[in-house]
């Protein structure tokens, strides 16, 4: 059985890793993460899950995503499931992204839900995996790839 303090620290750890994307504080981002971790964005770009190490998960985020202007990642509706030290919370998100250009809107927003794996540490919970599935989506579709373009030329 968990504690209401396991399944709050669980909620806040995936909370965390929103806020850091949000606010663009790459090196606190990767305090939530464990050293590698299962990624499955397959909903939304096709292809495999995947096993890549939390370094470079960060560090491609930081690169796509903070050639945004500016992103919002909403979590809620969070349903926690502890098993001894792990645990799994599956949450809702709604995640907005703002690239100003002059061929489209400037908003993108994508909908849906993140099924996040995690593991109970000596420094706290940390997300081994994340199984992002997207629903629903609206806007300019297109910004992602600008903002792959410009995370490439910036490289």
């Amino acid at each position: 059985m968990s504690s209401v303090a396991d399944r709050l620290d669980i909620i806040e750890t995936c909370t965390r890793m929103a806020w850091y994307i949000d606010q663009r504080e790459w090196e606190a981002l990767r305090g939530v993460f464990s050293d590698e971790i299962t990624l499955d964005y397959t909903s939304l770009n096709g292809g495999e899950p995947g096993v890549v190490p939390s370094k470079d998960l960060v560090d491609s985020w930081s690169g796509l995503l903070g050639s945004f202007a500016t992103t919002q990642h909403l979590l809620g509706n969070f349903l926690v499931d502890v098993q001894g030290d792990t645990a799994v919370t599956t949450a809702m998100f709604q995640a907005t992204h703002r690239m100003p250009n002059d061929h489209g809107g400037p908003l993108w927003t994508l909908g849906g839900t993140y099924r996040i794996g995690l593991e109970r540490t000596g420094g706290g919970w940390r997300i081994n995996s994340i199984v992002m599935t997207a629903t629903w989506a609206d806007g300019n579709q297109h910004l992602l790839a600008r903002a792959a373009q410009a995370q490439t030329t910036d490289s």
